[in-house]
């Protein structure tokens, strides 16, 4: 009896889990089928430009900054055990190129920006705005979620940009002024180290992390019912859907890419 309950549980998840990939594949395939269609509402495109790209500026620097130097801290630590800390400067660079520019960006935009887009289009969701678009001839789509999801989809990469610029310099400043590893050694191993589809690859992992978490957090915000309490609800399970979607294609890309 409860092995038959314990099946009916995980088909439940797994049933779950496949209606929740197809809203928001539709949601997705209606935002690519509105995305041609007038009105432009380019007011309303940059001011979702700023808010998920300027405002997540300062978090995303200070995450670099300190991610970088931790980086560079424990790893000279680990190439002191047999001789290799003049690899340092690389090893950062690649690091923060690859992985942990990409993930902790995306991570730092969804607590910042895709809680607050969760919470925004579910209070215009329980509050009848929504309904209220459509009143109007409004579809929600292009006008609530297609924004976003650009705008998560242009900034997550620039946020990225800076990030892995800024953590580098933090793991330069450790390497090189508190550790007193070589500047030219430093930099020479991150040249040889570092190559173009590093670079590319990191980028192409963001936007696609910049997608997920935009869609994610238009969906459930879109889809949100009972008042104050479902919009908490919505808005939490954005942001866990996200690191998790985020970690989990993380993986995959990699797995491909490199």
């Amino acid at each position: 009896m409860m092995f038959a309950r314990l099946l009916a549980r995980l088909g439940d998840l797994f049933l779950g889990l496949l209606r929740e990939l197809g809203e928001m594949a539709m949601l997705l395939v209606n935002c690519l089928l509105w995305l041609p269609r007038p009105p432009y509402r380019i007011r309303h495109f940059f001011g979702q430009l700023e808010f998920i790209g300027v405002r997540s500026l300062f978090i995303v620097a200070l995450t670099g900054l300190f991610s970088g130097m931790v980086l560079a801290l424990q790893a000279y630590y680990g190439f002191r055990k047999f001789g290799g800390e003049s690899l340092l400067g690389g090893a950062v660079a690649l690091s923060m190129t690859r992985e942990i520019g990409p993930v902790l960006t995306s991570l730092m935009v969804t607590a910042r920006a895709g809680s607050a887009m969760a919470a925004e289009l579910g209070t215009m969701r329980v509050t009848e705005q929504v309904d209220a678009l459509l009143a109007m001839a409004v579809h929600p789509v292009h006008y609530l979620a297609l924004p976003r999801v650009l705008s998560g989809l242009i900034m997550v990469p620039l946020l990225t940009v800076v990030d892995v610029f800024i953590g580098i310099l933090g793991g330069y400043f450790v390497g090189v002024m508190l550790l007193g590893i070589n500047p030219g050694t430093y930099m020479q191993k991150m040249v040889e180290m570092v190559v173009a589809s590093d670079l590319y690859n990191g980028l192409f992992k963001s936007m696609v992390f910049g997608l997920l978490l935009a869609l994610i957090s238009c969906h459930q915000g879109l889809k949100a019912r009972g008042g104050a309490q479902g919009v908490g609800l919505v808005t939490t399970r954005a942001v866990v859907y996200s690191a998790v979607a985020i970690l989990i294609v993380d993986y995959m890309l990699t797995a491909l890419l490199f």
